[in-house]
């Protein structure tokens, strides 16, 4: 896969085609587990979350692709955002209600209003980033890659141990801020 990085990078279309052969069966599957926190599923759906971050994968173009791990890196980031875009104007159109708990353990939102849950969760996290960057960016794979602990530690060229320890650390003050909010 890294090799097809590379050759996308330097311009080879045909690569890309190959690439896409190969990531697509893993974006489904991230977005898939992004889904089963949604329970407004009908306004979109995992493979419209699919598409449009390979749509946005595609178009980052400036990105110097190092290997696997970065790619998925960076597909989870995107689906984060597409999620909290869609949560944030389903919830524009909603008055009312209190932003509830996100339990990250079972990584699924257990508000009646997911959308303020995924709001808050962005939020929260958005300001752990702030003072825990490393430690915000194990959430953002773990919780919204769906990667291993394995592969998180190969993504940000640490440990496993290491980014248990962050995963706790995380899980922590989230719970923390989401239980004030």
């Amino acid at each position: 896969m890294t090799r097809l990085l590379h050759a996308w990078t330097g311009g080879d279309e045909s690569a890309l085609a190959e690439l896409t052969e190969h990531v697509y069966a893993q974006l489904h599957r991230m977005a898939h587990r992004q889904m089963r926190n949604e329970r407004c599923a009908d306004t979109l759906q995992t493979t419209a979350l699919v598409n449009e971050a390979y749509l946005r994968l595609v178009d980052a173009a400036t990105v110097q692709w190092r290997d696997r791990a970065q790619f998925f890196a960076l597909a989870a980031q995107l689906m984060r955002r597409i999620l909290v875009d869609a949560a944030r104007t389903r919830a524009a159109h909603k008055r009312g209600g209190n932003i509830a708990f996100a339990d990250l353990d079972a990584a699924a939102a257990i508000s009646d209003q997911p959308e303020q849950s995924m709001v808050a969760l962005d939020d929260a996290l958005t300001a752990f980033a702030r003072i825990a960057p490393r430690q915000a960016k194990v959430v953002e794979l773990r919780y919204f890659g769906g990667l291993t602990e394995d592969e998180v530690a190969a993504a940000l060229d640490t440990s496993p141990r290491t980014v248990r320890r962050d995963w706790d650390l995380a899980k922590a003050w989230l719970t923390r801020e989401l239980g004030q909010a």
